[in-house]
């Protein structure tokens, strides 16, 4: 995927980690893995807020460790608030989408009818990836 980056959300990873990625989907979260992964800090939260049996939490927590997080700033703060101001977007889905904007990061997602309403987003769904 050459020097593309990109930001994970949350139900990407869920279905990374369970293998529920078609072939196409897994080689583009490998070649993430092996090069720059990102998540929101959202992302760590909704992860690691998850009630789940201590095998899949250890499973998240490795994987949280794995990646660079990318935190909540102040031109994070102000691009979410825009985002809310124009969109109907749940707070923490304008957050993930204002970091992907403001660290100019295409968004890895499988929730593309919420996202699609953010100007100048980019996202890829790699669950309809093709090989």
């Amino acid at each position: 995927m050459g020097s593309l980056m990109y930001l994970i959300d949350s139900n990407v990873v869920i279905d990374y980690l369970g293998r529920k990625l078609p072939s196409a989907g897994i080689i583009l979260l490998n070649d993430v893995m092996d090069s720059a992964p990102r998540i929101s800090v959202i992302t760590k939260i909704e992860l690691l807020g998850f009630r789940t049996e201590k095998k899949h939490l250890q499973l998240l927590q490795n994987f949280v460790r794995d990646v660079r997080i990318l935190e909540l700033t102040n031109e994070v703060t102000e691009a979410s608030i825009q985002i809310r101001q124009h969109t109907r977007l749940k707070l923490p889905d304008a957050i993930i989408a204002a970091t992907a904007l403001v660290h100019e990061l295409i968004l890895l997602t499988h929730n593309l009818a919420d996202f699609k309403v953010v100007k100048g987003l980019q996202f890829v769904d790699p669950h309809q990836l093709k090989i």
